[in-house]
């Protein structure tokens, strides 16, 4: 199994009650996971590795300083907006998905570690209200498939933070032929985390280009 001491060898600076809520993780969705499957069997014992510090690798490459919200798509079990949640407490967290037992999850999870700072609701997307700073997704749909979607949730300087996996080149080329004013920077989590797992891990920011 994967300890807690994987998030602290990256992020070094936690105070300790974030260490607290961090170190909590794992038996809070072992608990949840044996009775609403939001987690892979297998993937539970990597929790700190595969979900925590995955979902925590938008704060090594993009700049949280001046967002006040942030929408979470596409949440499933919280990720990555609970470990961002906890990293950040001063930011607004509003994490979605259309599946109502999974947002019942990420509800119970934040609940028992006091995150008043994460909305869950369970909700289609367009019945999601509200602008948002950025908006995070973890392997959702194609990227011209899935702005569409979240794009009235947007302002000019707002930008989408999309973990994914892969070879994305004809994927961001799709993108960019149907939405010429945005700029997409593709990141190896790789270049970053030592670990064998980020190897094919990248993330995703896209924002307008500035006129």
């Amino acid at each position: 199994m994967v300890s807690s001491d994987i998030i602290f060898k990256y992020f070094p600076s936690l105070t300790p009650e974030q260490k607290e809520k961090i170190n909590a993780l794992q038996e809070l969705y072992s608990d949840w996971n044996s009775k609403i499957n939001v987690i892979s069997r297998k993937d539970i014992e990597e929790l700190y590795l595969k979900h925590v510090l995955h979902g925590m690798s938008p704060a090594l490459f993009a700049d949280f300083e001046f967002s006040k919200k942030v929408l979470d798509f596409g949440t499933g079990g919280g990720f990555p907006g609970i470990p961002l949640a906890i990293l950040f407490p001063e930011i607004e967290f509003h994490l979605v998905d259309s599946i109502a037992k999974k947002i019942k999850v990420v509800r119970e999870i934040a609940s028992a570690l006091n995150l008043q700072n994460v909305k869950a609701e369970a909700v289609r997307v367009e019945k999601i209200q509200g602008i948002y700073d950025k908006i995070t997704c973890r392997a959702v749909t194609r990227l011209h498939e899935f702005y569409p979607w979240i794009a009235k949730n947007m302002r000019s300087d707002s930008e989408i933070l999309a973990l994914k996996g892969g070879d994305l080149s004809e994927e961001i080329k799709t993108f960019h032929d149907l939405n010429r004013g945005f700029k997409v920077t593709e990141h190896e989590l790789s270049s970053k985390f030592q670990e064998d797992f980020f190897d094919t891990k990248k993330l995703l920011i896209i924002k307008r280009k500035k006129k």
